[in-house]
């Protein structure tokens, strides 16, 4: 069951990563889907930095994965947008990076197609006006809905 949330600004986006860091519990995929602009790497930068502040967060659009080690988890993120043929994730070794203490932050999963790993909660970011967002959450699993009932998002 998707549940929503709308997000008025970037401070609100901001606390909704935070609590999202604070509920996390590896192993973990998360897929991001939106337009381009809608916040989805907004979202990424303002969750490690909620577990690591002062850490610089790049987005992976070009080097498609960066990798985080924090002191009780590693999260890898990923912008898939440029990615010209599923296959190449092959070459990144994905599989290997899924270790017990990961999560996965997967922009574009969907330009993966089959090499992506399965998502097991997919979070949607909709912009609704310049600064509000739409923020919906499907989990994919039992894994997923945790995180979502952790999260306290109820509509």
């Amino acid at each position: 069951m998707t549940r929503a949330l709308l997000l008025r600004d970037l401070d609100a986006t901001q606390a909704i990563a935070t609590t999202m860091a604070r509920a996390l519990q590896p192993p973990m995929v998360i897929g991001l889907v939106g337009d381009l602009g809608a916040g989805k790497t907004a979202l990424v930068r303002a969750l490690i930095q909620s577990l690591a502040p002062g850490t610089r967060v790049k987005s992976p659009t070009y080097t498609l994965i960066e990798s985080y080690e924090l002191p009780a988890l590693t999260i890898h993120h990923l912008d898939l947008y440029r990615l010209r043929d599923p296959h190449e994730l092959g070459e990144l070794g994905l599989q290997e990076l899924l270790t017990d203490d990961a999560v996965m932050l997967i922009e574009w999963p969907d330009k993966g197609g089959n090499e992506t790993p399965p998502c097991d909660l997919s979070v949607r970011l909709t912009r609704v006006e310049d600064e509000s967002r739409l923020l919906q959450l499907e989990p994919r699993n039992a894994a997923g809905a945790a995180l979502v009932t952790r999260l306290g998002v109820t509509s």
